[in-house]
C-alpha cells in the first residue's frame, strides 16, 4: 500500500540581498542552511537520528557550497554523523524538486522521514561561478537550438508572445513589493522565519522587500537585456524586462519535515500538509520559462482537482511575465496568486526558492483557512515542477 506523504514543520531564513554587505553575506552557506534545518528539528522535537536522508536542492555546487552542503549543515548542527544528505540540482526548481524526492521517498516506503530543502548564497557564491566560462549547452544542443539565449531574453519573447505590455510588467512588480511589505508589516512571515546570528546580530526579517515601490518609480528604469547584438536577433521585441520587474538575486535557505502518516502518528506529530500530486515537465527551451503552464496542467490532472478549487497558486516569480503569461491561461481571481508576493520582493536563493515557497504556502493555508495549494517553477532549459498540498485540519 502506498503511504501517504505529510509535512510536519517547515521553516526558512530572512531573505538577505544577495551582495557584499547583504544582511546573510557574512554568513558561511553551510551555516546558513545548518541554522534553518536545526530550527525546523527543534519545532518538532523529533530526534534527529530518526531522520532517514537529508536531500537539499543547490545550483552553483562550487566553494562553500561544494561539499555537500547538506551534509556539512547536518553535521554543523550537532546533529547524528548516521544520516546521509544529497545535493539537487533542478535549477531553479531545485529546492522544490527536493521536496519532490522526499515525497516520492516516502510513499514508495524508502523512507519515513526525510528533511528536504535548498539552499543558495549567491553574495558568496555568485550565480553562474560554477561554469568556468564553459558552454553549458554544447555544439550539437546549439546546433538544434540556434536562437538558445538567456533568461532575461527569454523572459522577453514570453512578454512578447503573451503580448504582456510594460505597464503590466510594472504593475505586477509593484503589486510584489506592496503584498510582500504588507505581510511582513503584519506578521504573516514571522511563525516561517529561523532568525539567523551573524556578526552583526541576530536578522529576523527579510532585507529584500522593497517598500514604498510604485509603478511610476518602476517605469524609469532601463530594459536589462537590451544590446546591440539581442536587438540585431530579435527586432520585433519591444525590451521591457528590468531589474525592478525581475526577481532579486538574495541569500537564502528553507528545509521542510516530510514523513509519511503512520511515522507522524509515531512520533506524536500532527501532520499540517499532503502531498496531492507532483509533476515535473520540459517545455520549449527557447521561451525557456513558460513551463509553469503545462506543468500546472499535469498536476491539476494527476490530483483530479481543478484550477478554481486551489485556495493559493505560487507561481515563481522569476520575471514578472512568468506569473502573468500563466495567469492568461489560468484566468483565477488575481487575489490567489502569490497573495504574499513573491521572488520580485522576497528574491530568488536559487536553490532555496522551491522550498521557500512550499514553507510560505503552507504558512499562508494555515493563516487563511485555505484548503489547497498549488506551487510551480520555471526553470532554465525549459523545465518545471508543479506541487499540489492540502492543509490539513
Amino acid at each position: 500500500m502506498t503511504e501517504s506523504a505529510v509535512i510536519v514543520s517547515a521553516a526558512r531564513s530572512p531573505m538577505g540581498k544577495g551582495k557584499p554587505g547583504g544582511v546573510l553575506s557574512e554568513v558561511h552557506a553551510v551555516d546558513l542552511l545548518s541554522s534553518v534545518i536545526a530550527g525546523v528539528i527543534e519545532k518538532t522535537g523529533i530526534d534527529p537520528g530518526s531522520v532517514d536522508d537529508v536531500l537539499i536542492g543547490c545550483v552553483s555546487q562550487v566553494g562553500e557550497q561544494s561539499g555537500t552542503p547538506g551534509r556539512q549543515a547536518w553535521l554543523a548542527a550537532g546533529f547524528p554523523e548516521h544520516v546521509p544528505s544529497v545535493t539537487i540540482e533542478r535549477k531553479c526548481g531545485s529546492g522544490q524538486q527536493a521536496l519532490d524526492f522526499a515525497v516520492q521517498g516516502v510513499m514508495a516506503g524508502a523512507y519515513e522521514v526525510a528533511i528536504a530543502g535548498g539552499l543558495e548564497s549567491m553574495s558568496r557564491i555568485p550565480m553562474g561561478s560554477n561554469r568556468l566560462d564553459m558552454d553549458p549547452q554544447g555544439p550539437t544542443v546549439r546546433e538544434r537550438y540556434p536562437n538558445l539565449s538567456s533568461q532575461g531574453v527569454a523572459a522577453e519573447l514570453v512578454a512578447h508572445k503573451w503580448n504582456i505590455s510594460r505597464k503590466a510588467l510594472d504593475e505586477y512588480s509593484a503589486q510584489s513589493q506592496q503584498r510582500a511589505g504588507s505581510a511582513a508589516d503584519k506578521g504573516l512571515f514571522d511563525a516561517e522565519i529561523i532568525p539567523i546570528t551573524t556578526v552583526h546580530g541576530s536578522a529576523k526579517s527579510d532585507e529584500s522587500i522593497r517598500r514604498g515601490t510604485t509603478e511610476n518609480k518602476l517605469a524609469t528604469l532601463e530594459p536589462a537585456f537590451s544590446t546591440e547584438k539581442s536587438r540585431q536577433r530579435w527586432p520585433e521585441i519591444q525590451w521591457k524586462v528590468t531589474a525592478g520587474n525581475s526577481s532579486q538575486i538574495t541569500d537564502g535557505a528553507a528545509a521542510l519535515l516530510v514523513m509519511s502518516e503512520k511515522s507522524a502518528a509515531k512520533y506524536g506529530l500532527r501532520p499540517r500538509a499532503r502531498i496531492v500530486a507532483t509533476a515535473v515537465v520540459g517545455d520549449d527551451p527557447i521561451l525557456m520559462l513558460t513551463g509553469p503552464i503545462p506543468a500546472t496542467r499535469r498536476v491539476l490532472a494527476k490530483s483530479g482537482l481543478t484550477i478554481e478549487q486551489m485556495d493559493a497558486i505560487e507561481v515563481n516569480e522569476a520575471f514578472a511575465s512568468v506569473p502573468l503569461a500563466w495567469l492568461s491561461e489560468f484566468p483565477v481571481d488575481v487575489a490567489k496568486l502569490n497573495p504574499l508576493g513573491g521572488a520580485i520582493a522576497l528574491g530568488h536563493p536559487l536553490g532555496a526558492s522551491g522550498a521557500r515557497i512550499a514553507t510560505t504556502l503552507l504558512h499562508h493555508l494555515e493563516e487563511t483557512g485555505g484548503r489547497y495549494g498549488l506551487q510551480t517553477m520555471c526553470e532554465a532549459g525549459g523545465m518545471a515542477n508543479a506541487m499540489i498540498i492540502e492543509r490539513l485540519d
